[in-house]
């Protein structure tokens, strides 16, 4: 059965790189995420990404010596990323597996299918895990997440989630200017539809930093939260910064 969170980024699949990734707002983005991760995953590790989309993530940090299970709900997006991981020859480094974070944690380990399920199923042996670009937005509830993490990271183990809060200045000006309140400050509102890239649209959830924590404890310590874009605007405006390319780019190093 097709969720409509899968039927989204199905749909959005074959054009996200050219719809995001490769813009310069959706560089500047990743190369910003990229930052973060650099410092907090080490040659040798063994993560678990969260929602891998293209792929774009995992070959970067598998170029860095860093072993990733990548996986996602959407079997298209998993179809790219499969092309792109063997393009780069990452392919004994990556692995990609079909994962719907909305199912039941307790059936994970025969999803992820795993070549040693077995022992993956008695040790995780994660050092990490991590969710890019608003993966834990499309679940209203991420407690269950938690606890499957909990169960699957070794201790001292790491965590890095990106995930759009409900507080975008750009957003909430761009929509009052244009006379839409409704839309300007619809990130308060529960189960909210937002377009996934140019394919369908998906409910999602903006939860605040302090929910967050408060959802991952006590399995997780919450270490550091650190703004992302703060001062670039949304995807969908993503036209703005192609003709501005100045004044984004100053925002960009500021950010």
């Amino acid at each position: 059965m097709t969720s409509m969170i899968e039927h989204a980024f199905d749909a959005a699949a074959e054009g996200y790189d050219s719809a995001f990734t490769h813009t310069r707002l959706g560089w500047w983005l990743r190369e910003a995420v990229w930052r973060h991760l650099a410092a907090v995953f080490r040659p040798g590790d063994r993560v678990l990404e969260l929602g891998c989309g293209t792929g774009e993530d995992a070959i970067w940090l598998a170029r860095r010596g860093i072993r990733v299970v990548a996986t996602d709900a959407s079997p298209a997006m998993l179809d790219v990323a499969r092309r792109k991981v063997e393009a780069a020859g990452m392919a004994d480094r990556v692995h990609l597996a079909a994962l719907d974070l909305a199912a039941s944690p307790e059936h994970w380990p025969e999803r992820l299918a795993l070549e040693t399920p077995q022992d993956a199923v008695r040790n995780p042996e994660f050092d990490g895990a991590f969710a890019n670009f608003g993966v834990l937005n499309c679940l209203e509830d991420r407690r269950p997440v938690a606890r499957a993490l909990a169960r699957w990271i070794r201790p001292g183990g790491r965590v890095v989630f990106v995930v759009m809060g409900p507080l975008c200045s750009w957003e909430m000006g761009w929509h009052l200017a244009h006379g839409k309140a409704r839309t300007a400050f619809r990130r308060w509102r529960s189960g909210v539809e937002a377009r996934v890239g140019n394919g369908a649209k998906a409910k999602v959830w903006y939860p605040s930093p302090w929910r967050l924590r408060r959802e991952f404890a006590p399995d997780f310590r919450h270490l550091k939260t650190v703004g992302i874009g703060v001062l670039l605007p949304p995807s969908y405006l993503g036209h703005l910064v192609e003709r501005w390319p100045r004044l984004f780019e100053a925002l960009a190093a500021l950010d």
